[in-house]
């Protein structure tokens, strides 16, 4: 366990919190911490897909043994939970197959499995599943680094329906495999194979498709411009704005890294700017959208996203800065920074952060700008490499490595 840690910056800003004594606002401030007690984890990035939950109510500690441990193979896929059941992927060597798992969240128990051939993927790393799935209610959606789409009955696993991207619909297998995670918006499936797919949930028939963008690793955001509902996307060519209801591209602006890769998912800041971040010592940028042009506001080396990305809180920006743990502003400029924890993946809960570290430390400290501010240190995981984003859900934690061992940690307040 590491000790109580406080870095600060050059310059320490300060914030108060004042008190009224009006009746109405304590009541609304409670009606909003029961609300926040728990809260599901759907899909990649979470329940408001910013990798922030609003979950308040939850220990920093937790207890000091975890609740349960198990294999569910090779892999970077995230949980996804709802109420008392979780879902996963991973690849199983011995028998060649990509397994969705649908488990008891509080146990770990298998509930059902669905599972069908797949490759390993080990180009340079350990391999095993890229995608995350996403649950939207009844069905449970999910991509594979080779282009297969399936969408599954969420209690059962049974298959509702079941397309392939590449024998399809001609799309082309980058490099690394897709690693795009479904997004389900009203009853539209966003895919991203290169090309954006817009897609009927609940029939998998395309309602439209874009014009190939690059290299498909990052997720799609959505957002809303001037009252128009977009698409943000960023492939390998760059950052993309695209029209929800037609696919239309509004707008590009060339982002290009090493090997065209471009992983994190953007993050829409406000009505109009946009932050991206890739690795490969490309860095990090601001965007302006004008409704038909991207603007860069300012670009910088201070963070540089290789895989899992930055979450936005109170205007600031929490990640990996490659192996460096950072904390930035929206304009770029640092506000603390620690070391030795490895390439890693950063999900946020409340006023708190949670930083797993590629070493399989796990590390939860304040949203705290002005200084450094540990709460708890723990190893949680060993063997491996730990890239894929911790996940806190109805107050317990959700580690992952790259061999498939997946950890749930109690950290609901005794």
């Amino acid at each position: 366990m590491g000790a109580h840690r406080r870095i600060h910056q050059s310059r320490i800003g300060s914030a108060r919190l004042t008190r009224g004594g009006h009746l109405p606002a304590l009541l609304a401030a409670a009606a909003l911490c029961a609300s926040a007690r728990a809260q599901d984890w759907p899909q990649w990035r979470g329940p408001a897909r910013t990798g922030v939950s609003a979950e308040t109510n939850w220990s920093s500690k937790g207890a000091d043994a975890p609740l349960w441990t198990r294999s569910v193979g090779l892999g970077y896929s995230c949980v996804v939970v709802s109420g008392d059941r979780l879902y996963t992927a991973g690849w199983d060597e011995g028998k060649g197959h990509d397994v969705i798992w649908c488990l008891e969240a509080r146990t770990g128990e298998e509930l059902w499995t669905h599972s069908y051939p797949a490759e390993k993927w080990a180009k340079y790393h350990g391999g095993g599943t890229n995608c995350t799935p996403s649950l939207d209610g009844a069905s449970l959606f999910l991509l594979n680094r080779e282009g297969r789409l399936t969408c599954l009955d969420a209690a059962s696993g049974d298959v509702r329906w079941a397309k392939h991207m590449v024998r399809d619909h001609g799309a082309s297998v980058p490099t690394w495999g897709f690693a795009a995670s479904p997004l389900v918006l009203d009853d539209m499936l966003v895919i991203n194979v290169g090309s954006i797919f817009a897609m009927d949930k609940t029939s998998g028939e395309v309602i439209w498709k874009s014009r190939n963008l690059g290299h498909a690793y990052s997720t799609p955001a959505d957002a809303t411009f001037d009252g128009r509902s977009c698409l943000v996307v960023f492939n390998g060519g760059g950052l993309a704005v695209l029209d929800r209801g037609k696919g239309e591209v509004l707008a590009t602006n060339e982002w290009k890294t090493s090997y065209d890769i471009n992983a994190a998912t953007p993050i829409v800041v406000d009505g109009r700017r946009i932050f991206i971040s890739s690795g490969y010592n490309h860095g990090c940028g601001m965007f302006e959208f004008s409704g038909s042009s991207l603007t860069s506001l300012w670009e910088s080396k201070a963070m540089r996203n290789q895989m899992s990305g930055c979450v936005l809180v109170d205007g600031h920006l929490y990640g990996f800065d490659d192996a460096v743990l950072k904390c930035i502003d929206l304009e770029g400029n640092e506000k603390w920074q620690v070391r030795g924890l490895g390439q890693g993946s950063v999900s946020a809960a409340g006023n708190r952060i949670l930083a797993l570290g590629g070493k399989g430390d796990l590390v939860i400290a304040d949203a705290d700008p002005s200084a450094f501010e540990e709460q708890w240190r723990g190893k949680v995981l060993d063997g491996g490499v730990c890239w894929t984003m911790p996940v806190l859900a109805n107050g317990l934690v959700y580690c992952r490595n790259s061999l498939g061992m997946l950890t749930c940690r109690d950290h609901r307040q005794q």
